[in-house]
């Protein structure tokens, strides 16, 4: 099997790691790619918003399986355009990568599936927003208002603050830009990620795992696309992991087929698990960074033959999945100012040990790796407990020169030190 992976990330770079380890795999390409894929893909150029062009590149290289990383492909229909040429393709239609790319359709979805999720108010005039905000946070008696772009941004289009004017300020600068506002409840609890491969209704989970939005320990400071992830939860009994499956994931996976617009590829459950069990924070339509850098790398089965699998149909014939023992702890080397304008260009020492994904890397002509963007690299330990598969992590992370760079000190040690529970 040739298989073609869409994007640039450390997400793709674990993609292909682990789509490296089935032995069905003949050839393995990425596009675009980074300094770190180069070393285990062929590396093209291409347009990866046009449906034509992914198409195109898939046919040239004979590929039998293209997998789409990134959101943006999706919410604009690349996944159509390569099944349109016959080829097996992992993602969502553009119709289903709704339940992503408009929160709003997702929240319709699970209004009608009967899935618990945050109460939430479309803010589309400015004149209605003060109001709009008494409906919301401490003046109804909750904790802190949720203020969300309804459409895509890359993770960081999120405040949640005890502040009025700070909400008001996020939520005035979307409507400035003609982005709908989404307020929402605020849900309290430990988060969870749990990614599911999808095929019309055959839902099959992988592991939990969690991920740290803002930028600092102690989850201070903004929210990014993710500073580090760890899987699995030792905290998450495996009654509410079902419950989450059988309550959540499947009753929408089933609305989707219902509406028309069947969802075939990875649906990334966002949870938060609530005193009243799990509710819904988001949908995602692709597997989640920095998550599935720490899922992958405890996967056992064939991650070519699973997504192949899904792609044509066959999902609910594989056979159960199969895990590696122990734990997995990624931690993100941001490059600085991140998450704002990230300072770029550096030259990055270290980053060819084991354990390293890359993100925002670049191979100058000269050979040397520098940096080309906001999250620079993704650095995953395993080991038998949290304790070591942390410490690996940590390790390496302290073998890495980058300057002005930062990462989290904290991945994973909450659980680690029995800190979570429910």
């Amino acid at each position: 099997m040739r298989v073609l992976v869409i994007g640039s990330g450390a997400r793709e770079h674990a993609l292909l790691l682990a789509l490296r380890r089935d032995p069905e795999v003949e050839g393995l390409a990425v596009a675009p790619g980074n300094a770190g894929t180069a070393t285990l893909a062929d590396q093209h150029e291409v347009d990866v918003t046009s449906g034509e062009a992914v198409a195109a590149l898939a046919r040239s290289i004979d590929a039998d399986l293209v997998v789409i990383g990134p959101e943006v492909p999706l919410v604009l229909g690349v996944a159509d355009a390569v099944r349109a040429a016959g080829i097996a393709c992992f993602g969502p239609t553009r119709d289903a990568a709704r339940i992503e790319g408009s929160k709003q359709f997702a929240k319709d979805v699970m209004a009608a599936a009967g899935v618990r999720t945050a109460t939430s108010e479309i803010v589309d005039n400015p004149a209605h927003l003060d109001a709009a905000l008494d409906r919301f946070g401490p003046p109804a008696g909750e904790a802190a208002w949720v203020v969300k772009d309804d459409g895509l941004a890359a993770g960081k289009g999120v405040v949640v603050t005890t502040d009025r004017d700070a909400a008001r300020a996020h939520a005035a600068g979307l409507l400035d830009a003609g982005h709908p506002v989404l307020l929402e409840s605020f849900l309290d609890g430990p988060e969870v990620s749990l990614f599911c491969v999808v095929d019309g209704e055959t839902v099959v989970p992988l592991l939990a795992a969690q991920d740290f939005k803002r930028v600092g320990d102690g989850d201070s400071g903004p929210n990014t696309g993710g500073m580090g992830a760890y899987a699995p939860l030792p905290w998450l009994p495996a009654e509410v992991n079902a419950q989450i499956v059988d309550e959540i994931v499947k009753p929408v996976a089933a609305e989707l087929v219902r509406r028309g617009s069947s969802f075939s590829g990875l649906l990334y459950a966002g949870l938060a698990i609530t005193s009243r069990g799990p509710a819904v924070v988001e949908f995602n339509c692709r597997f989640g960074d920095p998550e599935t850098e720490s899922v992958l790398a405890l996967l056992d089965s064939p991650l070519a033959q699973l997504l192949h699998a899904a792609a044509t149909g066959r999902l609910a014939d594989f056979p159960p999945l199969q895990w590696r023992d122990g734990a997995a702890v990624t931690v993100v080397i941001a490059a600085e100012n991140y998450p704002g304008r990230p300072r770029v260009g550096d030259v990055i020492h270290g980053a060819e040990a084991d354990g390293v994904l890359h993100a925002g890397t670049t191979r100058r002509e000269d050979g040397a790796v520098v940096s080309s963007g906001g999250r620079v690299l993704a650095v995953v330990g395993t080991g038998a407990d949290l304790d070591s598969a942390r410490a690996a992590a940590y390790g390496t992370v302290s073998s890495i020169r980058l300057p002005g760079s930062h990462f989290r000190g904290d991945i994973g040690q909450a659980a680690a030190e029995g800190r979570i529970r429910l």
